[in-house]
């Protein structure tokens, strides 16, 4: 309805230009709302105000103006003047009812957009490096970014989702020597363990399953790996560790733990997604740039640019020059590429294969990454326009008054699998979306455990179980329902429950629109919401197996229509919408 009304403000306008009543004016600018009351009409706008400014004059005369030149319209019973100015269009009731028969007929298309125009749309999300299993933070952004994908989809554009595995880097040395360090101890080497490795009951896992393959095949003499331990700085004490791990055992050797502990965990990760319902078109490997000697290439390209230079052994790229707060190491002196370096190389990647549309959804902990990104795409003469960083604030998880621990390396979480467990996919997936993705979240189990209708995806659910009992009463009563045939009665919707609840409906593709343009799910759960509200309501108020076959078809032919919005939004969503609870 509103690129209707945004149509007949566009002809208004033009026909006061041809006039010299206002100057030529982008209409792309005009902003249509939906009102807050029906006392306000349906749909509002501002634009009497904005114009009256341009040309000096009294906004509701500016208003009258632009009423005077509206064309005649199908879809408008009135058009009012309110407060200072603003234009309030008042649709006609047959406008309303005639959703039903949209969104009944559209196969479950009510709603969907071109107006991604196809667009190719990488979006990148979650890329939790591989050293442990997956956490409730991790799970917000998995349940953001998938949203945001069937958002895209849903708007016409060509989405692909892409999680990168950090698969190399110190962090992944870690690992490993935290498994090797497992498996001594399981084959009765007396070592202890470093605070600082990780910790968690998976790497025992591991290591007695790298045991189980190769028997005692990575044993060492007890008395140096000791003596290591022994050194005082913690990190150092691993740096060491990890060296005399690789040169010891050898390349190949330490390359099989390294593996084992990469490998057993990337498949827990895929496997907590899938049970999470996010899928991913690809997995994109952090060595395969290492081994394609892309990184390598995308430098001397900056060199060519001359923006690498060399200091005290390490290659470093002028970063500063392109907004970053300081230039940035892409060498280290010991000849190993950065993190970032291997970013540089991933987010040109993107762009050589085709993206034209490129969002990340990083860890607000990744904020100053932002820059240093933005950087490189600038140094490479890529458009940053077609960059997107979306940041998600880590969720917080509380069991009663109790914070509960995240941190992956101490092995003191709460695993995104556990979660699962307790509250069930549907609730945790809801419950990570209810707020925008910059704003924190503070995750109460209680709540999400309810079965009452302070539980929003509960109250959504129960809502679209409702229906369902309704159709299934349908036999008992000897009534009969045919879809077809029952469209034609929707005119007898007056009541007051049924032009809200119709007029919800019809805002179902705003709403789609503006939370896939602006990334915000949580658009969408409030309009579920507020849609599960306007039907609890009416579902008390009025009967709809009634004896009048006219009236019982076009409020079934209502409730049905709402059953499809409903479905579809939790979709979206990655909720299900089961029938019976």
């Amino acid at each position: 309805m509103k690129k209707q009304i945004w149509a007949l403000l566009v002809q208004s306008l033009t026909a006061l230009q041809s006039k010299k009543i206002i100057p030529v004016y982008d209409t792309s600018c005009i902003k249509i709302e939906t009102s807050r009351g029906s006392e306000h009409g349906d749909f509002a706008s501002n634009i009497a105000m904005l114009l009256a400014r341009i040309v000096k004059s009294n906004p509701r005369d500016m208003a009258q103006n632009i009423i005077d030149h509206l064309p005649e319209s199908e879809i408008l019973e009135r058009v009012d003047i309110a407060g200072p100015g603003f234009i309030n269009f008042y649709l006609k009731p047959n406008v309303h009812q005639s959703i039903i028969h949209e969104i009944l007929t559209s196969d479950h298309q009510y709603g969907d957009s071109k107006i991604g125009a196809n667009t190719p749309t990488l979006i990148e999300f979650v890329s939790a490096n591989p050293t442990g299993p997956l956490h409730i933070g991790h799970g917000r952004g998995a349940a953001y970014g998938a949203a945001v994908a069937n958002l895209l989809k849903k708007t016409g554009f060509d989405v692909s989702c892409e999680y990168y595995i950090n698969d190399a880097g110190r962090q992944m040395d870690i690992l490993a020597v935290s498994v090797w360090l497992r498996y001594l101890q399981h084959c009765g080497v007396d070592i202890s363990f470093p605070d600082n490795a990780y910790q968690g009951d998976y790497i025992i896992d591991i290591a007695v399953k790298l045991h189980a393959d190769h028997a005692e095949k990575f044993i060492l003499s007890s008395d140096n790996i000791i003596v290591l331990l022994a050194e005082e700085d913690a990190e150092l004490r691993l740096d060491q560790l990890i060296r005399y791990c690789i040169d010891s055992l050898g390349e190949m050797n330490y390359r099989t733990i390294f593996d084992a502990g990469q490998h057993s965990i990337l498949i827990r990760i895929k496997e907590d997604l899938r049970d999470f319902g996010v899928e991913f078109d690809n997995w994109f490997s952090e060595r395969s740039l290492i081994n394609s000697d892309a990184i390598n290439k995308h430098i001397t390209k900056l060199f060519g640019h001359s923006l690498i230079y060399e200091k005290a052994g390490a290659q470093w790229f002028k970063s500063s020059k392109l907004g970053d707060e300081k230039d940035r190491v892409l060498i280290r002196e010991n000849g190993q590429a950065t993190y970032f370096a291997s970013d540089i190389a991933y987010h040109l990647s993107k762009v050589e294969r085709g993206y034209e549309k490129i969002i990340n959804i990083w860890g607000a902990d990744h904020h100053g990454y932002i820059a240093r990104v933005k950087a490189a795409m600038q140094a490479f003469e890529w458009p940053l326009e077609k960059l997107e960083i979306l940041l998600v604030q880590f969720a917080t998880l509380y069991r009663g008054k109790e914070k509960l621990q995240m941190s992956t390396r101490s092995g003191e979480f709460i695993s995104l699998k556990e979660l699962q467990d307790e509250v069930g996919k549907d609730a945790a997936r809801f419950f990570y979306i209810m707020r925008k993705s910059e704003q924190h979240l503070d995750f109460d189990l209680a709540l999400a455990k309810s079965q009452s209708n302070a539980n929003p995806v509960y109250y959504i659910q129960y809502a679209h179980a409702r229906i369902c009992s309704v159709f299934r009463q349908i036999p008992a009563k000897n009534f009969e329902y045919h879809q077809a045939e029952a469209l034609s009665n929707s005119a007898n919707l007056t009541e007051p429950h049924e032009i809200k609840l119709l007029a919800t409906l019809a805002r179902y593709p705003d709403v789609i629109e503006n939370a896939a343009i602006h990334y915000e799910p949580h658009q969408l759960a409030y309009y579920l919401k507020h849609l599960a509200h306007d039907f609890h309501t009416y579902y008390n108020a009025k009967q709809f197996l009634v004896e009048d076959k006219t009236i019982r078809n076009a409020r079934l032919t209502l409730i049905e229509a709402t059953q499809h919005v409903i479905q579809d939004g939790l979709r979206l969503l990655g909720v299900s919408s089961p029938e019976i609870m």
